[in-house]
């Protein structure tokens, strides 16, 4: 049983507890969060009424990409920031809910520079790192990326979705930790808590429903987000990122969808950094793809998912344009490479 504790990291704080939301304005208070604005959903509001009492002011996220929500809010929010600054306290943004809301708030902050406070209800590891898209207008300060000076962790409210729901989302949190293992700057600390991360969410998945570990399974989300904070992404992440932005294909199930087919081409370029993988999740080399499937609940192919199938080519040339490409051991991958890999998940 994983039991509460305070990571304090680079300027970065993490507050582990079963209460955490519940106790949210107090522990807010406790490092500096005194008057805020908070940033959520009606579903996430729904179990913190205190914390939305206890805010300046409460901005609803709703569906959308990142960098247009961020500009929208900008201006609101602002004005509000502006309002509640003075030299001795700071600008303060609370985000509670998804990737999706942690990342506006980070946006957000990215222009203001307001500090921000992460109290997740996924496992997106959205709080754990400074990777985030930048308001629409401001694409420019790729310098201002930023992450949260404060995550309030609670298991019970990051691993609440439904069981397919949990799983998939579960893969997209083992994914930041695969993913981190090949790349450049792969270090000693990144890689064992990217396998440390990945064996607590195998673990935890293995358990029932009923049974489950849900405190080790939020804590290898957050490790596994470290992880990847640390070292970058590359090709899982290029792949995922690129189809969801441009055949509209869900976010967690295409992390799910992807990820056993990526980890198997990347064992045959990289064995030495990810053939610790299969071990942390308690199989072989052989069989590695099968448990990926099984730990994400034999998720749904890419095509059953509603994408564009007209726009996947589209999907490639993007994927062959990012730099993180770069990161992946071996020969630079080519456009039958990555048509291969999509059509096998799709």
């Amino acid at each position: 049983m994983t039991e509460p504790f305070v990571w304090r990291d680079a300027g970065r704080t993490v507050v582990f507890r079963p209460d955490a939301l519940a106790r949210a304005p107090e522990i807010l208070g406790e490092h500096g969060f005194d008057s805020f604005t908070l940033l959520s959903t009606e579903r996430a509001l729904a179990d913190a009424p205190a914390l939305a009492e206890a805010a300046a002011e409460v901005h609803l996220v709703p569906p959308g990409q990142v960098p247009t929500l961020a500009a929208t809010l900008l201006v609101r929010v602002v004005v509000l920031l502006l309002a509640m600054h003075d030299d001795a306290q700071p600008r303060s943004l609370v985000a509670l809910g998804g990737g999706r809301v942690v990342d506006v708030a980070k946006a957000v902050a990215s222009v203001t520079g307001a500090d921000v406070a992460a109290i997740p209800t996924t496992m997106s590891g959205a709080e754990m790192t400074g990777n985030h898209r930048l308001p629409a207008g401001f694409e420019d300060r790729v310098e201002a990326t930023i992450r949260p000076a404060l995550v309030l962790a609670d298991p019970a409210v990051m691993t609440s979705q439904p069981e397919p729901q949990l799983r998939t989302s579960s893969m997209n949190a083992l994914a930041h930790g695969a993913d981190s293992l090949y790349t450049p700057l792969a270090n000693p600390v990144s890689e064992w808590t990217a396998l440390r991360g990945a064996s607590a969410i195998a673990s935890a998945l293995d358990e029932g429903p009923a049974t489950r570990d849900r405190a080790g399974l939020a804590l290898g989300s957050l490790l596994c987000g470290y992880a990847i904070d640390s070292a970058g992404m590359g090709l899982h992440h290029v792949v995922c990122q690129s189809l969801v932005r441009l055949c509209g294909t869900p976010h967690a199930e295409t992390n799910a969808a992807i990820l056993p087919v990526a980890m198997g081409f990347l064992l045959g370029r990289a064995p030495d950094a990810i053939g610790p993988l299969p071990a942390a999740l308690a199989t072989y080399p052989g069989r590695l793809e099968e448990r990926l499937r099984e730990l994400g609940g034999n998720p749904a192919a890419l095509g059953e998912l509603g994408g564009e199938e007209s726009r996947r080519e589209e999907a490639i040339e993007a994927m062959l344009g990012r730099p993180e490409l770069g990161r992946v051991p071996g020969p630079p991958l080519t456009r039958e490479e990555l048509t291969g890999l999509v059509g096998r998940a799709w």
